[in-house]
């Protein structure tokens, strides 16, 4: 299972007014689709698995403030990301990656603290209804994305389709 609403207990390199803000735009998002709570995500790729999505019901306010969905998705497809990967690999987002570097965050272990050490990249991308190969694609142009720039950290590819909750994941 993955409660969105783990998001704002928040990370740390991630307050939970950002977590939460990411929650309530999955909420959004997969709402919007027709989805209800319980509803089943399917994972494939990297990590292959299906989880039960828990959230806390969209209300009227929810929804206006979220309400364009173009930026509701690709914040709520980053909260999905990074949930999975906490739960899956154990990495935390520990920092939001500065424009240029082609990713959107640095993760790493949560007992490193306080001394957090960048471990792994993550790039995410969100689809709120799209075909399979619409999700494939998308995972190409993002792999292209973090192979640009060469690093020896592994870099974790995430696109998240909420028509058809999926979220295809890539290890580079």
């Amino acid at each position: 299972m993955l409660n969105l609403n783990d998001l704002s207990a928040g990370q740390p390199g991630l307050t939970s007014e950002s977590g939460g803000s990411m929650a309530q735009c999955a909420s959004v998002c997969l709402e919007s689709q027709g989805h209800t709570r319980g509803v089943e995500l399917s994972a494939r790729g990297y990590i292959a698995n299906n989880y039960i999505l828990e959230w806390s019901p969209v209300t009227d306010q929810v929804g206006r403030t979220w309400a364009d969905l173009r930026e509701a998705t690709e914040k709520g497809a980053e909260g999905i990301a990074i949930l999975l990967l906490k739960q899956e690999l154990g990495y935390a987002a520990i920092e939001r990656a500065a424009i240029g570097t082609r990713i959107d965050r640095w993760l790493g272990e949560e007992s490193d603290a306080p001394n957090f050490q960048r471990k792994a990249r993550l790039e995410v991308s969100g689809i709120l209804n799209g075909s399979d190969g619409e999700v494939k694609r998308r995972l190409r142009e993002k792999i292209d994305q973090v192979n640009f720039i060469d690093s020896q950290l592994p870099a974790y590819v995430v696109v998240v389709e909420f028509s058809h909750p999926l979220a295809e994941v890539n290890e580079k």
